[in-house]
């Protein structure tokens, strides 16, 4: 059944009868359209020319990212290159690698004036970027001792290498048991 609105949109109102006693009976008036009309009575040479003088704002385009965790990692990884980089340019790094022998000058971080003077053998080495670590293998005492160190601490001020040995693995765990490496010298 369609009747007319006080606002001139006809409006449609649907019933149902229901063979079921019990259900109960709807009647539903759908909302009157509304309607979206662009005019052009007047002026319409003017508005053209106004909307194209109009000037659009540059927007910069939106980078959309389908997995964000890579992208992440892409940053950080961008980011830890810059900032060894950085100490690379502030002192001198050497290449250091099992099997190596190594004088190292290291801050006491308890006494900052204090410079201690260690001198031990490269056992491994863990390459990740800013955290990349070695492993010394030192004499203390007639004890053998092992000390981790990150390569670009700043508490460490100088790294000097003393020998080269030849080495055929990347690890000398082996030298656990046997120390006789630094009693040559």
């Amino acid at each position: 059944m369609a009747t007319l609105s006080n606002n001139g949109i006809p409006s449609v109102s649907v019933s149902s009868r229901s063979s079921r006693p019990g259900l109960l009976h709807w009647a539903a008036v759908l909302p009157p359209f509304t309607s979206r009309c662009i005019t052009t009575v007047e002026n319409t040479v003017e508005s053209v020319s106004q909307d194209s003088s109009a000037s659009i704002p540059e927007v910069t385009p939106r980078i959309k990212f389908k997995r964000l965790d890579k992208t992440a990692k892409h940053i950080m990884q961008i980011l830890d290159k810059e900032a060894v980089e950085e100490v690379r340019e502030n002192r001198e790094i050497p290449d250091i690698k099992p099997g190596y022998i190594v004088q190292l000058k290291v801050v006491v971080p308890e006494n900052k004036r204090r410079v201690s003077v260690l001198k031990g053998i490269v056992i491994a080495r863990r390459n990740a970027g800013l955290n990349t670590t070695f492993r010394l293998r030192r004499l203390v005492a007639g004890v053998g001792v092992e000390s981790l160190f990150p390569l670009y601490s700043p508490n460490i001020k100088e790294i000097k290498v003393l020998d080269k040995k030849k080495v055929r693995r990347a690890k000398l765990y082996y030298l656990r048991d046997k120390m006789n490496a630094l009693k040559k010298q």
